[in-house]
C-alpha cells in the first residue's frame, strides 16, 4: 500500500516561505508516498480579528466565532493562507490542488456543543466526503486543506484545524497524521517523551502534564486512531529528511501516539 501522509500544519511551523521550500524539498524526495496538507492559522487570525476590534476568547484551546468573525476568519484562512502555502509549494516543484472544507461538501459540520459551552460559528464535524481530496492526489497533487467549513444551509463554520486534520486523516485512509507544531513533540519532565499510547497519554492529561492547547491536538490525535489511522506524530520540523525519517521509523525529534 502506497503510504498516505496527513500533515497538519500549525501557524507557527515554519519561518515563511523559506520553511515551505523546506517541506516542498520534504515531499519531492518521497515520490513514493501521498501527501494531504491541513492548515491552521491561529495567529494571522488572532490579529485580522484584533485589527477588527475583536477580542479573541478561547475555551479548552477552541477559539469562540462569532457570527461578526466569522467572515474574517474564513478571509483569512481560505482566500489568504491557502492560496499562500498552495503558491509556495508550487513554485518550489510541488503542485497543489487549494480547497477547503466547503470544497465539494468535503466537511459536512454541525455547530459544536461541548461542556454546556456555545462556541458560535465552530463547527464539528458529521461527515467525511473525501473524493475531492483523492481526485487530486491521483493526479499527482497535493491537496492543500482550509479548514473552513459549511453546514447543510451552506453557513460557514471555523473548524479547530488539528480536528479537521484527524476526520480527514481517517476519511482518507491515511497511514499516518503528522502535526507539525512549534514545539518538539509532548513534553514529560521536560523531555520530549518519544512514544505514547492512548492510555498514557489520557493519565498524562489527567495529572495535567498534559495541557493547553496540547490537550486538544491530543484529543484529535485519540480521534485519529479511533478511526484506524495506524500512527500520529506530533513533531517540530526538522528540515528536509523529516517526512522520510517518519516513514522509515528513524524519527527522534518528536512524539508518536499509537495504540
Amino acid at each position: 500500500m502506497t503510504p498516505r501522509i496527513l500533515i497538519k500544519i500549525g501557524g507557527l511551523a515554519f519561518n515563511g516561505e523559506a520553511g515551505f521550500k523546506d517541506l516542498a524539498q520534504a515531499i519531492r524526495s518521497i515520490q513514493h508516498a501521498e501527501i494531504i496538507i491541513v492548515h491552521g492559522g491561529g495567529a494571522e487570525i488572532s490579529q485580522a480579528l484584533k485589527d477588527a476590534h475583536r477580542e479573541s476568547v478561547f475555551i479548552d484551546g477552541i477559539r469562540i466565532t462569532q457570527a461578526e468573525d466569522i467572515k474574517i476568519v474564513e478571509n483569512i484562512l481560505s482566500e489568504t493562507i491557502n492560496p499562500r502555502i498552495s503558491r509556495w509549494l508550487s513554485e518550489n516543484g510541488v503542485p497543489c490542488t487549494s480547497m477547503s472544507g466547503k470544497t465539494d461538501r468535503l466537511f459536512m459540520v454541525e455547530p459544536l456543543r461541548r461542556h454546556g459551552h456555545d462556541f458560535g460559528f465552530v463547527g464539528k464535524i458529521k461527515q467525511v466526503n473525501p473524493d475531492v481530496v483523492l481526485d487530486a492526489l491521483k493526479t499527482g497533487r497535493v491537496p492543500v486543506v482550509s479548514p473552513i467549513s459549511a453546514d447543510e444551509r451552506g453557513e460557514s463554520y471555523n473548524v479547530n484545524a488539528d480536528s479537521a486534520a484527524a476526520a480527514l486523516a481517517a476519511g482518507a485512509q491515511c497511514t499516518d497524521l503528522v502535526f507539525i507544531t512549534d514545539v518538539p513533540g509532548v513534553l514529560v519532565e521536560e523531555r520530549t517523551c518519544p512514544s505514547l499510547t492512548v492510555q498514557k497519554a489520557k493519565a498524562l492529561i489527567g495529572n495535567s502534564t498534559i495541557k493547553g492547547g496540547m490537550v486538544a491536538k491530543m484529543e484529535s490525535a485519540f480521534e485519529a486512531l479511533d478511526n484506524n489511522v495506524p500512527r500520529v506524530h506530533i513533531i517540530q520540523w526538522q528540515g528536509p529528511s523529516t517526512l522520510e525519517s517518519i516513514l522509515t521509523g528513524d524519527f527522534t525529534a518528536g512524539t508518536t501516539i499509537h495504540r
